[in-house]
C-alpha cells in the first residue's frame, strides 16, 4: 500500500502564513507608515523641499502660458530714460511732469514704485505736493528696508505733505529660501500705518496683512504693456495706448537696483512682480491649499499599500496618488488653486518605497528559506520561528540520499510529496520544514508527540513509496526535544542527534536527553581551553619506562601527554589529542610534549645515564613542511644527541599521508633521529609497506603482545615480526607487557625492548628518576 498527499499539499505547507507572520507584517507596516509620515511633516513644516517645489511650479507654468489683461501698463525708468533725462535720482519736477502728461493722456490711476520718503528741494517738493493734490489718482510706494550694518528694519514712508494728497501702498516683498518671491500679501503693517500692497490696490482686492496669495507666474511679465518713461516725458506716447488704464512707474534698469528673482523668469525688477501679482488677482487669484491636504492623500495611499491584503489594491492606490501628484497641480492651477506636493511624494516614496524594499527583501529571504526541489520551507526558515512551549520533532529518512541520487528532480519532488503526506498525518496540520539529506522537522504539542502517536507515525513508513510505478522502501527514525528553555536552533540539532541515536540503537524514535548537554558544551569548549591549559601547567608530560630485555635495565621512556583539569579531573588523551588533530591544533601540543621530553632526557644524560626518549608524532604534522625545523630547533635547544630521540608514527598514518610523509620521515632520519613504527600489526602490515617506511624500530601493538602466552597465532605473528625486523636491521619494542609470563616469552623470542604495566605505568618525571635510581633490573620470574 502507498500513501500520497493531495496535489497541493506542499504549496499549502510552504506558503501558509501563521499568526506571528501577520502580526510581524502589521507591526512593520505601522513603523514604516509612522516614519514616512513624520518625515513628510518635517519636510512640509520646515520647507525643506521648497527648491524642488519651485522647479515643479516653473515647469507647470511653462505648460499653461497666460497673457496679461492689458489693463496695467508699466512705465519703466530704463537705461534710455536715464540717458535722456539724467542720472538717478531725478529731480521731483520730473515726477511732476510724468503725472501731468499721464493724466493728460487719460490714465485711470498712477502707481509709483519709487520712494518719496526723503526730503528734496523745497520748491520741487511743493510742486510735487501741488501736482499730487491736483491729480487725485496717484499712489505712492512705502516699504520696509533693512539696515545692512545694524540689521534693524526701517519704514520708508512718503513724506507727510505727499501723503496728504495720495494713497500709500506697500511694495515690500518676502523672498523664500531660493531668493524667489512665490507669493504676495494683501496688506503690510508699516508701524502704525496699514497699507495695501500695490498688487492688491491695482486689482481692487482687500485683505489682512496675514493673508497671502500665490503669484501665477504663468502670466508672462514680458507681455505686460510697456512704455519707457523717456517717451512719456518726450510726448512720444499715443494716448490710446494708456487711456483708461492703470500705470505703474518703477525701475526698469539694473543700475537702479530693485531686482528680484521671479520663478521661471529669472532676475526682474520689482515693478513687474507687482504687476504679475495684480494680474493674478484680476484673473481670479490663486487659492493656496498648502501641503496638509495632499499629504493626507499620500498617507492614505501609503497605508493602503502597506496593509491591503491584495497587492494590486495597494499598488493601484500608489499609482493613483502619483498620478494626482503629476497632473493634479496642473489642473488645479488652471482653476485658480495651488498646493504643494513634495510632502505627499515624500510620504509615498519613503513609505511605499521602503515597504516595497521590505517586501522584496522578505521575498528574497523567503526564496532563500525554500527548498529548491520540493518548495517546502527549509530549516533556516524554521530557525526564525518561535516555539518555546512546543515539542520539536525531526524525522530522518536514512536512505534519502541514496534514493534521491538515482532520481530526476521531478521524481524527487514526488518522493518528498509522499514522505510529507505521511508525516502530515502525524504532524496534524503543522508546517513541515525540509532539511538536507532527508531531514524533515516540525513543531507540535506534547499531546500530538506522545509515544503512541510516534509509533503510529513510524508504522506509516513500513509501506514502500511508489515512484514511477516502482516501490521504494523508506528507512525512517524520529527524534524529539521537549526542552523549551533552549533556542530553536539548538533544539533542532538535538532532535537530529536523538534520531541518529534511535537508528544506532535500533529504536523507532528517541527523545533527546538534556543531561548530555553538559558533555556537549565541554566538548565544544575543549579546544578553546587547550592552549591556556598548556600555558597554565594543566597539560603535563608523563613518562612510561622501557627496559632492555637483555639486561633488564631501564633504557628509556615514552613521553605521553596528560591533562589534569581543575573541574573535569583527568581528561582522556584520546579525547583532546584527537580533537586537536581534527581541528589543526596539534602543533603547539606536540611542541610542548617534545620540548619537555628532550629536556628530561638531556638531564638524565647530564647525570651520566644512557637514556632514550620516544615521542608520538601526529600524522597531520607529517604533512607540514615545518615539522623537521621544529624538531631540529628543540633538539638543539636541549643539547641531547639526536640518536637518543625516537619519533613514533603509526604505520597507517605514514602510509595514508602518502609520499610527502615518507619524505619527511627520511629527512628526520637523515638528522640521526630514530623513527619507530608504532602499533605495528594493526595497519597495513605487509612487507612492501614495512620496507617503504624509513624506520629504525618496530613497536608491536599490545593487542598481539598480551596473548602470546595463550595464543599460538599471536605468538607466531610476534616471532615473525621480530625476525623480519632484525633481518632488516631494526630493533623491536613490545608494548602492553603486564605479566612475567609475557616477559619470558618476549625474551625467548629475542625481542629487544619492552614496555608495559609490569615495568611501570606512565608517571611523573620525578617518579621516573626515583625508579631509575632505586629499582633493580626487571627480570622474568
Amino acid at each position: 500500500m502507498t500513501i500520497a498527499p493531495p496535489t497541493r499539499l506542499l504549496t499549502r505547507l510552504a506558503h501558509r502564513e501563521g499568526p506571528d507572520d501577520v502580526v510581524a507584517r502589521r507591526r512593520s507596516g505601522i513603523k514604516i507608515l509612522f516614519w514616512s509620515t513624520l518625515a513628510a511633516i518635517v519636510i512640509g513644516v520646515l520647507g525643506l523641499a521648497e527648491p524642488i517645489e519651485g522647479k515643479l511650479h516653473e515647469m507647470r507654468d511653462r505648460l499653461r502660458p497666460q497673457t496679461p489683461s492689458g489693463q496695467i501698463v508699466a512705465i519703466g525708468i530704463d537705461d534710455r530714460s536715464l540717458e535722456e533725462v539724467g542720472t538717478w535720482p531725478w529731480p521731483r519736477q520730473r515726477h511732476v511732469d510724468l503725472i501731468e502728461r499721464l493724466n493728460a493722456a487719460g490714465v485711470r490711476r498712477i502707481f509709483f514704485d519709487v520712494s518719496f520718503a526723503t526730503k528734496s528741494d523745497r520748491a520741487q517738493d511743493a510742486a510735487l505736493a501741488t501736482a499730487l493734490k491736483g491729480a487725485g489718482n496717484v499712489y505712492l510706494a512705502a516699504m520696509i528696508s533693512r539696515d545692512p550694518s545694524t540689521g534693524e528694519h526701517h519704514y520708508k514712508i512718503p513724506r507727510a505733505e505727499f501723503r496728504a494728497h495720495t494713497r500709500v501702498i506697500s511694495v515690500s516683498t518676502k523672498a523664500n529660501g531660493s531668493a524667489a518671491i512665490p507669493d504676495m500679501g494683501y496688506a503690510t503693517r508699516l508701524g502704525s500705518l496699514m497699507a495695501p500692497t500695490m498688487s492688491a490696490a491695482l486689482a481692487g482686492r482687500k485683505g489682512s496683512p496675514d493673508e497671502t496669495f500665490a503669484i501665477d507666474y504663468a502670466i508672462s511679465a514680458w507681455k505686460v504693456p510697456y512704455v519707457s518713461a523717456a517717451d512719456v516725458l518726450a510726448g512720444r506716447v499715443l494716448d490710446t495706448n494708456i487711456r483708461g488704464k492703470d500705470v505703474v512707474i518703477g525701475a526698469a534698469s539694473a543700475e537702479m537696483g530693485d531686482v528680484y528673482r521671479a520663478p521661471g523668469v529669472g532676475p526682474i525688477n520689482g515693478m513687474f512682480i507687482q504687476i504679475v501679482a495684480a494680474e493674478t488677482l484680476l484673473a481670479g487669484g490663486f487659492r493656496q491649499l498648502g501641503w496638509i491636504a495632499p499629504l493626507l492623500l499620500g498617507f492614505a495611499a501609503c497605508a493602503t499599500y502597506l496593509f491591503a491584503r491584495r497587492r494590486w489594491v495597494g499598488r493601484s492606490a500608489v499609482i493613483l496618488a502619483l498620478a494626482f501628484a503629476a497632473f493634479g497641480p496642473l489642473v488645479a492651477e488652471d482653476r485658480g488653486l495651488t498646493f504643494e506636493i513634495m510632502p505627499l511624494l515624500a510620504c509615498i516614496s519613503i513609505g511605499a518605497g521602503y515597504g516595497a524594499w521590505a517586501r522584496f527583501r522578505s521575498s528574497y529571504k523567503v526564496r532563500g528559506n525554500i527548498n529548491a526541489v520540493s518548495g517546502l520551507p527549509n530549516l533556516a526558515a524554521l530557525r526564525e520561528e518561535t516555539a518555546a512551549d512546543a515539542v520539536v520533532v525531526a524525522a530522518r529518512i536514512r536512505n534519502f540520499a541514496e534514493i534521491s541520487s538515482a532520481l530526476p528532480p521531478e521524481a524527487e519532488r514526488a518522493l518528498v510529496e509522499q514522505i510529507v503526506g505521511r508525516l502530515a498525518l502525524g504532524a496534524r496540520g503543522a508546517r513541515i520544514y525540509q532539511g538536507d539529506e532527508g531531514i524533515f522537522v516540525w513543531t507540535t504539542t506534547p499531546e500530538v508527540a506522545g509515544p503512541d502517536q510516534l509509533d503510529a507515525l513510524h508504522a506509516l513508513f513500513r509501506s514502500p513509496a511508489l515512484i514511477d510505478g516502482k516501490p521504494i522502501d523508506l528507512s525512517m527514525t524520529l527524534g524529539i526535544d521537549a526542552d523549551g528553555t533552549r533556542t530553536l536552533a539548538n533544539r533542532i540539532g538535538a532532535t537530529l542527534v536523538a534520531a541518529d541515536e534511535a537508528a544506532s540503537e535500533g529504536l523507532r524514535w528517541k527523545a533527546y536527553d538534556p543531561a548530555k548537554l553538559a558533555d556537549a558544551e565541554w566538548k565544544l569548549s575543549l579546544l578553546g581551553q587547550l592552549d591556556s591549559a598548556i600555558d597554565s601547567g594543566e597539560i603535563w608530560v608523563a613518562y612510561q619506562p622501557q627496559i632492555e630485555l637483555a639486561t633488564g635495565a631501564i633504557c628509556g621512556a615514552e613521553a605521553l601527554v596528560r591533562w589534569s583539569h581543575p573541574e573535569k579531573g583527568q581528561v582522556s588523551p584520546m579525547e583532546f589529542v584527537l580533537a586537536a588533530e581534527q581541528h589543526n591544533r596539534i602543533d603547539k601540543l606536540t611542541a610542548f610534549v617534545l620540548g619537555d621530553a628532550l629536556r628530561a632526557a638531556a638531564d638524565f644524560a647530564a647525570q651520566g645515564l644512557a637514556f632514550d626518549i620516544a615521542v608520538n608524532m601526529s600524522a597531520r604534522l607529517l604533512e607540514k613542511p615545518g615539522l623537521v625545523a621544529m624538531v631540529q630547533n628543540l633538539l638543539a635547544d636541549s643539547g641531547l644527541s639526536a640518536e637518543r630521540l625516537t619519533l613514533e608514527v603509526t604505520e597507517s598514518a605514514a602510509m595514508d599521508s602518502g609520499r610527502a610523509s615518507i619524505r619527511t620521515l627520511e629527512e628526520i632520519g637523515s638528522l640521526g633521529i630514530n623513527v619507530s613504527i608504532d602499533d605495528y600489526g594493526t595497519g597495513f602490515s605487509t612487507l612492501e609497506y614495512f620496507k617503504k617506511i624509513p624506520a629504525t624500530e618496530v613497536k608491536i601493538d599490545r593487542s598481539f603482545v598480551q596473548s602470546i602466552d595463550r595464543s599460538a597465532s599471536d605468538r607466531v605473528m610476534v616471532r615473525s615480526t621480530i625476525e623480519l625486523a632484525h633481518s632488516l636491521g631494526r630493533s623491536v619494542v613490545a608494548e602492553g607487557v603486564e605479566t612475567p609470563e609475557i616477559l619470558n616469552e618476549l625474551i625467548a623470542l629475542g625481542c629487544d625492548k619492552a614496555q608495559g604495566y609490569l615495568i611501570g605505568r606512565p608517571m611523573k618525571l620525578t617518579d621516573l628518576a626515583n625508579l631509575m635510581r632505586d629499582q633493580p633490573a626487571v627480570r622474568a620470574a
